[in-house]
């Protein structure tokens, strides 16, 4: 049987934390930050946790990298 192999992209877009949760990006912070005020940068720049249900579909793409 071949190895299952992580899914390449998504090891640049997600961050399992110690414990096992899952921090993402927020979008709007790549391109165009000039026309944005200071507060809005400041709260894209936040890696929140993903919701649980969301986590369930990722485990399995996710499964090689750790946790």
């Amino acid at each position: 049987m071949p190895k299952m192999k992580t899914h390449s992209s998504l090891k640049n877009r997600f961050k399992i934390t110690g414990t096992g949760k899952v921090k993402r990006y927020k979008a709007y912070k790549n391109h165009l930050l000039s026309s944005k005020s200071a507060r809005q940068k400041r709260v894209l720049a936040t890696n929140p946790v993903m919701a649980a249900g969301d986590v369930r579909r990722l485990k399995q793409q996710l499964a090689n990298i750790k946790g």
